[in-house]
């Protein structure tokens, strides 16, 4: 098992940025793959970023240029760096963390990003 613990959300305008943290219950050296996903109102869950092991990065077209996924191994943190934020990023951000290729996929409680215009 392993817990996630996000923080960062929050109310901003159009154009500012926020920081997401995501903190894993087990060593971030033992994370196969960690990442964000978000989920808007009426949609499915999707892809904005991930980082693996390696620190190979992974990102969804629409943040490409905006957000900058990352890790610091002594804080045993990854965060999610959003600049330039639209409205339309306005979403519920979940992390996400996978020990091993062959295993499940943990997820985060989630934490709501509202970007006003």
């Amino acid at each position: 098992q392993v817990q996630l613990v996000e923080s960062g959300g929050g109310l901003v305008q159009a154009g500012g940025s926020l920081r997401l943290s995501c903190t894993p219950s087990k060593n971030i050296f033992s994370m196969y793959t960690m990442g964000w996903y978000r989920q808007a109102p009426g949609k499915q869950r999707e892809l904005v970023a991930t980082i693996t092991s390696g620190g190979s990065t992974n990102y969804a077209d629409s943040v490409k240029g905006r957000f900058t996924i990352s890790r610091d191994n002594a804080a045993n943190t990854v965060y999610l760096q959003m600049n330039s934020l639209k409205p339309e990023d306005t979403a519920v951000y979940y992390c996400s963390a996978r020990p091993s290729p062959f295993s499940q996929t943990y997820w985060g409680q989630g934490t709501q990003v509202t970007v006003s215009s």
